[in-house]
């Protein structure tokens, strides 16, 4: 006969046995609000609303137009969790703007403030991005003194090589680990010809946030962000391997899964809930 222990220990087992089986799974999945963009000033509470319907739980906002969907948004149980910033305030603000803005960021309940996009006219030699480099870390100075982590936000053109490196090493050599992270967008990391799971693995422990979005079969390596419409790809849709990019997400301590479509066949809501469908049933 069992005994309650040697019962109980192969419970434990199987249960174990059962959930390795079953694999992991996102619990908490964010939308960033740019990917409703055409639709969100028109109609904030209806379409914040129909995000939270969906499941969604966590929003990126970004900064500009924020006043006019906040109190929409804190009308749904989507917790904002991060935030992308006016890219000039980082490059070209005065340090007490930059302070004034992450205070009131962290009033508004914000964790995470990105530096988005680095524009074509401020880009250059790797000395401009050495320079860029100094400004962000200034900026996460100031974000960490306000009680906020500060991240970048990468594209493709990053990846391009110039003298023996790229532009996205030098910008993660050159800025503090502590003090910048890094908002990992798979889409961009794939079309430079990247692997996502690659690199969360060498950048583990500096990626909390991770932009999930899929790319089109066939779409061509480029350095630009002049891709086809079609080549952006509601998650699970496309040619990523979502469960090795998410496993290396997993290992390298990513703790906010974002998903993002910069352009939708038709509805972006419509692509938003086939995006949520996929990921909150995967098992990897």
């Amino acid at each position: 006969m069992t005994s309650r222990r040697e019962f109980l220990q192969t419970s434990s087992l199987a249960a174990a046995l059962s959930a390795t089986a079953r694999g992991r799974q996102i619990q908490t999945l964010g939308v960033q609000l740019y990917t409703v963009r055409t639709v969100l000033p028109q109609k904030p509470a209806e379409t914040l609303k129909a995000i939270d319907a969906i499941g969604y739980r966590e929003a990126e906002a970004t900064y500009v137009g924020l006043d006019q969907i906040w109190s929409a948004l804190e009308a749904t149980r989507l917790k904002p969790v991060s935030i992308h910033l006016d890219s000039a305030l980082v490059t070209k603000g005065k340090d007490d703007d930059i302070a004034r803005t992450f205070d009131e960021l962290k009033k508004r309940g914000f964790s995470f403030a990105v530096f988005p996009y680095l524009p074509p006219a401020e880009r250059g030699g790797l000395d401009v991005i050495r320079a860029v480099a100094d400004r962000l870390n200034r900026a996460g100075e100031k974000c960490r003194s306000a009680g906020l982590s500060f991240c970048y936000h990468n594209h493709a053109f990053e990846f391009e090589p110039m003298e023996g490196t790229t532009p996205f090493q030098v910008l993660m050599d050159s800025t503090d680990k502590k003090l910048v992270g890094l908002e990992m967008d798979v889409f961009w990391v794939s079309v430079a010809g990247h692997d996502p799971a690659e690199l969360l693995g060498k950048l583990s422990g500096r990626v909390p946030l991770l932009h999930l979005k899929d790319k089109e079969k066939d779409t061509p390596l480029m350095y630009k962000e002049a891709v086809a419409r079609t080549a952006f790809k509601e998650v699970g849709h496309g040619v990523i391997d979502w469960p090795k990019v998410l496993n290396a997400a997993a290992s390298a301590g990513v703790s906010h899964y974002i998903v993002e479509q910069d352009q939708t066949p038709g509805d972006p809501l419509e692509s938003l809930r086939q995006s949520f469908a996929y990921v909150s049933k995967l098992n990897y």
